[in-house]
């Protein structure tokens, strides 16, 4: 019997694959695809998901201002921050976050799926957001995926 086939394959920095892919967001749920770009961060559809190492892929969102909120969620959904100081307390909607960039929504929808520690700030800074279909990373060969074929 092999028993080096029975052994838990564990990725480190040196050893992890990671690749550059874009998702187009026109037309699709905030939340449904930010779901699906968080797992993409995580490197949780890769067969090596290991939950400490940033094995996840670098993630280009393009068309970001073509995303959708059913409802009325643009102007009734707020967000809070806190400065830190008495009555420090802010809200946003989701509208106003849009208007002042796409990323800011995505990021903060996102960040708010990954781990609240360093590995998931280290994760949040390979995603990269962009108004329209031109990005900046043609240089990286990113390949095109369908978001709705993943689960």
């Amino acid at each position: 019997m092999d028993t080096l086939s029975y052994k838990t394959i564990s990725a480190n920095k040196a050893t992890v694959n990671k690749e550059w892919v874009v998702v187009d967001a026109d037309g699709q749920h905030l939340g449904r695809l930010a779901s699906k770009v968080a797992k993409l961060l995580r490197g949780k559809y890769k067969p090596d998901f290991t939950p400490h190492v940033d094995c996840g892929d670098n993630v280009i969102v393009i068309n970001a201002e073509k995303v959708v909120l059913t409802g009325s969620k643009w102007t009734d959904r707020i967000y809070l921050s806190y400065t830190g100081y008495p009555g420090g307390q802010k809200e946003q909607t989701p509208a106003g976050l849009q208007k002042k960039g796409s990323d800011r929504l995505f990021r903060k929808v996102v960040k708010g799926m990954l781990p609240k520690n360093k590995l998931g700030d280290k994760l949040l800074t390979n995603m990269y957001v962009y108004d329209g279909t031109t990005h900046k990373h043609e240089a990286q060969q990113p390949k095109t995926i369908d978001i709705n074929s993943l689960k």
